[in-house]
């Protein structure tokens, strides 16, 4: 049974602060300092260019991708890990619709992450085949599946959304796709690390996310890219990477994909992140995702009963039912951004998103009742006496 009261320690948190934006930056774990010194030190110090061998570095993409593959419900080999998250939603839309060539649309909704949905339009227009990218509302999805039928190649779809922690059906919905020929793409960025996930029995074709969020890797921690196996020997992928080449050493001046999942790894793994992705990862060893999902689900209920109780002028923006969301709460107030700001300058960290959202990331790793209950309590001071009302909190900021 996993003993939350002991994965807070496993955290490096500065204190009097709660810390509700885990859904954006994970907190430092303290075992990637030990981790880091020893990669920079022992192994870039000591070891210099020898330690791609003796220390196992051109390996490490593996063992990540594995240990993440154990979180997403995908079999060991089917992970690549490395690149932007941007770059692997490139990676597997091209993928899809080269499986699909006969197929022009491509169906998003508008809780999409905008990224994904530039990168979709830049395919496109690169391709210059005349597909379509067309974005409907998400409680849309389902039924324009069936409408748009046989010229559908690709679902493009974030499991949780970004803003409000609306869950689509991953099963649902994929199999929905299959039916009428087309194939599946997750996006698990808000997903991996906070709710159960298991694209094999949901038969998801493609998922892609980051490790920098519930998974804790770091700013700019690299992404991954799962590929179903009945897929993965029929891909030639659009990025021809050196080291996704079958023999990278061989400088052969011709493409061959090396087999399974290594044909999607692109450039040269970034051997610091990866060494505090992989420390960071450790921790799950000792979790279980499912009591970390039932306990999600109480504090967000407990967070949500007493915010709505003290702040009548807060609107909640994710679903009321907790297994319609992810894990995290968001609510609408017109001045969001001011208020954020006022809050963060008491002590809990949560973020903005554009127009009106205010978010709240509900992770048991490091959270607890006495949390919500001492953050419901500090923004119902700001928001009932007005303290966000203030030159210095509507000031905007790049990163909100």
């Amino acid at each position: 049974m996993t003993d939350f009261t002991r994965t807070r320690a496993f955290f490096h948190l500065p204190e009097n602060l709660i810390y509700m934006d885990g859904n954006s930056l994970g907190p430092l774990p303290r075992r990637d300092m030990e981790r880091l010194s020893c990669t920079v030190e022992k192994e870039w110090g000591e070891m210099l260019i020898r330690a791609w061998n003796r220390a196992g570095w051109m390996e490490l993409p593996d063992c990540v991708g594995d240990r993440i593959a154990g979180l997403i419900g995908a079999p060991k080999g089917s992970v690549a890990v490395g690149e932007t998250l941007s770059i692997k939603v490139y990676q597997a839309l091209s993928a899809a619709l080269s499986l699909r060539p006969e197929r022009k649309v491509i169906l998003s909704d508008s809780g999409n992450f905008p990224s994904d949905l530039y990168i979709a339009q830049g395919l496109i227009d690169m391709l210059g085949r005349g597909h379509q990218l067309k974005i409907v509302r998400p409680e849309e999805v389902a039924e324009e599946i069936d409408a748009i039928g046989e010229d559908l190649a690709a679902l493009l779809l974030t499991e949780v959304d970004y803003r409000t922690g609306r869950r689509h059906d991953m099963a649902a919905l994929t199999q929905r796709a299959h039916r009428k020929g087309a194939l599946a793409i997750w996006d698990l960025a808000h997903s991996a690390g906070a709710l159960p996930v298991d694209v094999t029995t949901a038969e998801a074709d493609f998922a892609v996310g980051c490790t920098y969020k519930y998974l804790n890797g770091g700013p700019g921690a690299p992404a991954f890219i799962h590929v179903a196996e009945r897929h993965i020997r029929h891909i030639s992928p659009a990025l021809q990477g050196w080291l996704g080449h079958a023999d990278p050493f061989a400088f052969e001046s011709d493409y061959r994909p090396a087999e399974g999942i290594a044909r999607m790894r692109v450039g040269t793994p970034p051997i610091l992140q990866l060494a505090a992705l992989d420390a960071a990862l450790e921790i799950w060893e000792e979790v279980d995702i499912h009591k970390l999902r039932a306990r999600a689900i109480a504090l967000s209920e407990l967070f949500i009963a007493r915010v709505e109780a003290r702040c009548p002028m807060l609107a909640l923006a994710s679903p009321r039912e907790p297994e319609e969301r992810g894990s995290q709460v968001s609510f609408r107030f017109k001045e969001g951004y001011a208020a954020m700001q006022a809050i963060i300058d008491r002590g809990v960290i949560g973020d903005f998103r554009a127009p009106d959202i205010m978010r709240f990331g509900i992770t048991p790793l490091y959270l607890d009742e006495a949390d919500m209950e001492k953050a419901a309590r500090i923004i119902a001071d700001v928001m009932n006496n007005r303290l966000w009302d203030a030159p210095e909190y509507r000031a905007r900021a790049p990163v909100t």
